[in-house]
């Protein structure tokens, strides 16, 4: 068991919260991890327990027993092929290819991105999630964010929720779309099918911008930024206004234009994965702040259907 590490309460933070104080004392640890510290008894203040919002009046000594970092990594290494986007000592930047989970659990044991990572860097194993701080869907593709250090895996849980990562997605859906707009709608879990979120008052705040990007006959791509970012977002969005994204096994059912070409109808009946890409990320590097961008082509397979849909198309409308 590690040995509490002991601090005194500065005089300039005399009547902060307790977690309020851990934050600016170890600051290489984020503010949920720290109040999950305090909560499981592993904070003490001159001795005794206290709760995250205890004021302190400064001079105190505070002890923090940190958890043991497990020796074994929390999922098996795996040599698993990773495309990487960018690479430095604090940050990854990953291309997933659709069909691959991004973290392990019932039914996907291994095989998984989190196994990838383990295998390219071990030393993501002292790391949450192995420094995994955001998630697409097992078949959405595209640019995720992992940390590579405790401090970049704290300031990138602190951009995502101050909303300074500003990702940019392509979404083929049904249906013509005339001009770009907004969802406004809270989601939360579906009522009876618990592995489905909907939208409902009882939700959390979600926020989706669209614009278009290209029309087809029967379809619009749009390029969608997220504001929030709740589980099925964009597919749970776009559904509820009528524009479900192609090939969407949950939230879309399979529909094929009757005026559209046999190539065409054969094209959609044939993708059996939502045409959803993450393409696009922006943000401030985590430890030196300088100005990010990245960008990922779209993967072949939703490539090749754009072109088939694109043959079909009316020209005057595109």
């Amino acid at each position: 068991m590690k040995a509490r590490e002991l601090y005194q309460t500065p005089p300039e933070l005399a009547g902060q919260r307790l977690d309020q104080v851990l934050a600016v004392l170890l600051p290489d640890f984020s503010r949920s991890r720290l109040q999950a510290w305090i909560r499981d008894g592993r904070v003490t203040v001159d001795g005794a327990p206290a709760a995250a919002s205890s004021r302190l009046r400064g001079g105190e000594q505070i002890g923090v027993q940190q958890p043991e970092v497990n020796a074994e990594p929390t999922a098996p290494a795996e040599a698993i092929a990773l495309d990487i986007v960018h690479q430095d000592a604090d940050l990854l930047v990953v291309n997933k290819p659709a069909g691959l989970v991004v973290h392990p659990g019932a039914g996907n044991p291994a095989g998984t991105l989190m196994n990838a990572l383990l295998y390219h860097d071990p030393r993501l194993a002292e790391l949450p999630r192995a420094g995994i701080v955001h998630r697409l869907d097992k078949d959405t593709t595209g640019l995720l964010l992992v940390a590579r250090t405790l401090p970049a895996h704290k300031r990138l849980v602190e951009l995502l929720a101050a909303r300074e990562v500003h990702r940019e997605y392509l979404a083929l859906v049904q249906g013509q779309i005339i001009a770009g707009g907004t969802v406004d709608a809270p989601i939360g879990r579906h009522r009876t099918d618990r592995t489905r979120m909907a939208v409902g008052a009882g939700g959390r705040q979600a926020i989706t911008h669209y614009r278009v990007a290209q029309r087809f006959a029967h379809h619009t791509l749009l390029r969608v930024m997220l504001e929030t970012g709740r589980t099925h977002q964009i597919r749970v969005h776009l559904a509820s206004i009528g524009h479900a994204v192609v090939g969407d096994p949950a939230y879309g059912r399979l529909r094929l234009p009757p005026g559209a070409s046999a190539d065409c109808q054969a094209a959609l009946a044939a993708f059996r994965r939502q045409a959803l890409h993450a393409a696009r990320l922006q943000l401030p590097h985590p430890i030196d702040g300088r100005p990010l961008t990245f960008e990922a082509p779209l993967p072949a397979d939703m490539a090749q259907l754009l072109q088939v849909l694109a043959g079909d198309s009316d020209p005057a409308g595109a």
